[in-house]
């Protein structure tokens, strides 16, 4: 039975095996590279990725990889095009195969194929002697002595090095084109990031109620009406024009300081002059001033007239902090 200690060494082997071969990537990075690289960014087409087995499941990983930093790009499964689906590739369309091997029968039929439709072929492939980086245009060699799998048999540090070889593409492709966090972020809406880029506060004020009372309402009034809203603030409103802000704050500072509160209205504990903001300010923007003010939640004012309240847990909930 293996002891717990003995598991982590393992762990600790196979980690330390695969730095190993990743190290010698830098060696690897020819003319082929950097050329691959121009192909791609001034193809008037796609990037379409194949391979079989484990390096196809890398494939799919850099198409996501790719897609997401400004190459359009999608994935075919090599034993899948020699069935058919090489009818999706377009002619001005730039491949990448993927093969640690090289000599696949399934990659021995597809290249012909490729090169008989005058495509661009990028081999990314561990065995620079083989069929597939013999054949193709630009060869961008990911091989490795060992696997890190203790018999050398499971694609371990070989899958690794393809992996990290197309990270290294598909970055230098993003330096390329001068790919920018607002580019990335148009690629990802949902995301926090793309929050951050893109989510306004007329975006979110709308899901709350909108508080408000008049300069002479009693303070249960304003205590009900805070309560209510759920939002621990109500607005001050003398018909449309807005006079002030009354927070749970405010009315935990009052009760603190007066013995009688039989007369105090709403103008007697509101804050005159309050923080506001436009509808189509960035929520990032209104979290920074929520921040600077040390305040929890803000008005919000659309054309110039109070429509209600963006509160911090709101922004929060978008993953936005």
């Amino acid at each position: 039975m293996k002891s717990l200690e003995d598991i982590r060494q393992s762990a600790i082997r196979t980690i330390e095996a695969e730095i190993d071969e990743l190290k010698r990537l830098p060696t690897f990075l020819t003319g082929d590279f950097a050329e691959s690289v121009q192909l791609i960014y001034k193809a008037n087409s796609r990037l379409v990725i194949t391979g079989i087995g484990k390096s196809a499941s890398i494939g799919r990983k850099m198409v996501a990889t790719f897609n997401s930093t400004g190459t359009p790009a999608l994935f075919m499964h090599a034993a899948d095009a020699i069935h058919g689906d090489i009818g999706t590739i377009r002619k001005e369309d730039v491949i990448i195969c993927i093969s640690n091997s090289g000599n696949t029968p399934e990659i021995r039929v597809l290249v012909p194929l490729l090169k008989s439709y005058g495509n661009k072929l990028i081999a990314f492939c561990g065995n620079t002697e083989s069929f597939l980086a013999t054949n193709a245009d630009y060869l961008i060699n990911t091989s490795v002595r060992r696997e890190a799998c203790p018999n050398n048999l499971a694609p371990t540090s070989s899958t690794t090095a393809q992996l990290v070889m197309g990270d290294a593409l598909a970055v230098a492709l993003l330096e390329y084109r001068n790919f920018t966090s607002r580019d990335f972020a148009r690629n990802h809406p949902g995301g926090t990031l793309g929050k951050r880029m893109y989510l306004r506060v007329e975006n979110l004020y709308t899901q709350n109620e909108k508080p408000q009372v008049d300069p002479d309402a009693s303070l249960s009034d304003v205590i009900l009406e805070i309560s209510s809203k759920r939002l621990g603030a109500t607005a001050v409103m003398d018909g449309d024009e807005l006079c002030g802000i009354i927070t749970d704050g405010d009315i935990r500072r009052m009760l603190s300081k007066n013995d009688s509160l039989t007369n105090v209205k709403a103008k007697d504990i509101m804050s005159a002059n309050p923080k506001t903001l436009d509808t189509d300010i960035l929520v990032v923007d209104a979290l920074n001033m929520m921040r600077n003010n040390n305040i929890t939640q803000i008005l919000v004012l659309k054309d110039g007239i109070y429509a209600g309240v963006i509160h911090l847990h709101d922004i929060l909930k978008e993953g936005i902090i």
